[in-house]
């Protein structure tokens, strides 16, 4: 990737292009780390992973018991009014069961399993609705099938674990314990001589040594297996409604921030035409109808009059384009984000150093977001930051772009309900983004969006 570092020296502000508002500077801790745990080593995973197979059996017993009988004893019961209780409760104990084995998925196994949404029958619901709730519920049929169907794999997986971990263990400690067994037996044969190794004691420890060896070499592997299996099962039956409602949530969130972004566009846009182009309209149109009048009586004024409403007229299209380059700039569509990223920090009103990499194809609602981002954050820095220094870095990594603005102002910046970089968060969630601001009490800021590209 090329790399792009560029010294820009302060320029006045743009007007029009002050569009959110700093706040006041207050003691507010630093924004909280990713709390996302990291992969364990291949030794302790090899250990998760085993305990994760050997105590599925523990919960497949009861789960699979259980369920069994209580759908046995529902469905014989299912001609009275009391089997739709029962099948109720196996359901809500199935239930209890699923959530133990997404807690052990997410503990030992550090993969994500999120629980669904559960239907429940509404407050003012009888007593005989709210007790088969459960049973208009697909997620909790599910809890009950993973419940019989996850028996058969707890058994492999037990199995598997507990004769790979004592063919290892044997076979690497063989040497020590053989002296125990007798070997003058008449018609006794060890697995050495069986396979024509040889016999006696050393030809047996050698081979018991090499398949100890070979355990432990595929160990790790084995028990990984053994556990995506286990645990694929689960994630499936247990977890994949709960991925879906998560990403329905998302998308809903998305789209309720693009609505609030794009209204909050709408109205500060209004009221930047309003405050600014605007009135210098109404005023050309009041100087050129004095002009006008002024013609017949004195020209010389009429003149003077003519050049102050071109004079407006000027200053009214420069605020059209500064705003106009807050909504998107044409340098943005004719050569893309880098340029106008760096064209951007070269008319800040602050010096800025640009860091941007070669960004490659950006689609277009992520590099509005992404100059948006730029833009809003380098004008708060000259504005209420106090900082007379700003950085600017603009990385792509995959799918993701990152932009990222740092400053050693006064800090205190939050983003929140009636902050001004509420709206700024809105916009990098409406193109399904993050964003990062890390502002303690004198600094440094450094407010990051990171924006997926794909």
């Amino acid at each position: 990737m090329s790399h792009a570092l560029t010294e820009h020296p302060a320029e006045p502000a743009v007007p029009g292009e002050d569009t959110t508002t700093w706040i006041e500077p207050i003691a507010t801790p630093s924004a909280p780390h990713d709390t996302a745990r990291r992969s364990p080593s291949w030794g302790r995973r090899v250990l998760l992973d085993s305990a994760y197979n050997v105590s599925a059996l523990a919960l497949a017993v009861p789960a699979f018991v259980l369920m069994v009988t209580g759908l046995a004893v529902g469905v014989a019961l299912a001609v009275t009014l009391f089997g739709l209780p029962v099948l109720a409760l196996t359901a809500y104990v199935a239930r209890g069961f699923a959530h133990v084995e997404r807690r052990r998925v997410r503990t030992l196994l550090y993969a994500d399993a999120p629980t669904p949404h559960y239907r429940r029958a509404r407050d003012e619901s009888g007593w005989l609705r709210r007790a088969v709730a459960p049973l208009t519920d697909p997620q909790s049929w599910l809890d009950i099938v993973w419940s019989v169907v996850g028996f058969a794999t707890s058994i492999l997986a037990f199995v598997a674990t507990v004769v790979w971990w004592s063919v290892t263990a044997g076979g690497l400690t063989y040497w020590f314990w053989q002296r125990y067994i007798p070997f003058d037996d008449e018609g006794n044969q060890t697995l050495a001589e069986l396979l024509g190794f040889g016999d006696g004691r050393r030809a047996e420890s050698v081979l018991m040594l090499i398949i100890g060896v070979v355990a432990l070499l595929t160990l790790p592997f084995v028990m990984r297996l053994v556990a995506l299996v286990q645990s694929s099962l689960s994630r499936v039956m247990l977890s994949s409604r709960g991925v879906l409602q998560q990403e329905m949530t998302r998308l809903e969130d998305t789209r309720h921030a693009a609505r609030l972004a794009e209204a909050g566009s709408l109205r500060r846009l209004e009221r930047d035409i309003h405050d600014g182009p605007q009135q210098r309209l109404v005023r050309l149109g009041m100087d050129l109808g004095r002009a006008r009048k002024q013609l017949d009586t004195d020209p010389a004024l009429a003149r003077t009059t003519i050049d102050t409403a071109l004079k407006q007229a000027r200053e009214a299209v420069e605020e059209l384009r500064s705003l106009s380059r807050g909504i998107a700039p044409p340098i943005l569509v004719d050569r893309g984000l880098a340029a106008a990223l760096q064209e951007l920090a070269g008319r800040a009103a602050v010096p800025v150093t640009a860091a941007i990499d070669d960004l490659g194809e950006v689609p277009p609602h992520v590099e509005t977001a992404a100059y948006y981002v730029a833009s809003e954050a380098l004008t708060n820095v000259a504005k209420h930051s106090g900082a007379d220094h700003a950085r600017l870095d603009v990385r792509r990594d995959g799918d993701l772009l990152a932009v990222e603005v740092v400053d050693h102002g006064v800090g205190g910046a939050a983003s929140g309900k009636g902050h001004g970089l509420a709206g700024l968060e809105q916009r990098v969630r409406a193109a399904d983004g993050v964003l990062r601001i890390d502002s303690p009490a004198g600094g440094p800021t450094t407010i990051r969006a990171e924006l997926p590209c794909a």
